[in-house]
């Protein structure tokens, strides 16, 4: 019996590597019926925790988006350029929403990376625009709903 059970694990880790689709249609088929003695755990567990971190990956990305167009919108008077960055500041925060109100367990992330992505915007910003006296600290409120708010650079 242990012997078949070794097969059928060989089996599903070979699914994983040749065909991913099929694979995550069979974990899915086998985790809606309780098939847990069936399920490629190691493939299982691996996946789940890329998806953590990709969910992460994406906040930081952006969350530093958002904050190099909002320097850009508020320190930059470029009458051509406003409506870009606005546009684009609207969309990442419509976006951070989401992503928060899907994983609100993602806010205390928020805050913890947000210096490091409030460092990145800021080199790549001053890169663009090396004449432009950027502030070194970020000067408004760290809150997630503050700086997600509609009227954030007008404050």
């Amino acid at each position: 019996m242990k012997e078949s059970n070794v097969l059928q694990k060989t089996a599903e880790s070979k699914l994983y590597d040749q065909d991913f689709q099929l694979w995550l249609e069979d974990t899915a088929a086998k985790l809606k019926v309780r098939d847990v003695d069936n399920l490629d755990w190691e493939n299982l567990i691996e996946e789940i925790i890329a998806l953590g971190k990709s969910e992460k990956r994406e906040l930081i990305h952006r969350l530093e988006v958002l904050l190099s167009h909002l320097l850009k919108r508020i320190y930059i008077d470029s009458a051509y350029d406003n409506r870009s960055w606005e546009l684009t500041i609207k969309e990442q925060r419509r976006q951070l929403q989401l992503q928060l109100k899907q994983s609100p367990s993602l806010k205390k992330y928020f805050t913890e990376i947000f210096d490091d992505c409030w460092q990145y915007a800021l080199t790549q910003v001053k890169l663009e625009y090396a004449k432009v006296p950027f502030p070194e600290h970020w000067e408004f409120s760290r809150d997630p709903e503050a700086i997600l708010s509609q009227e954030f650079w007008l404050q």
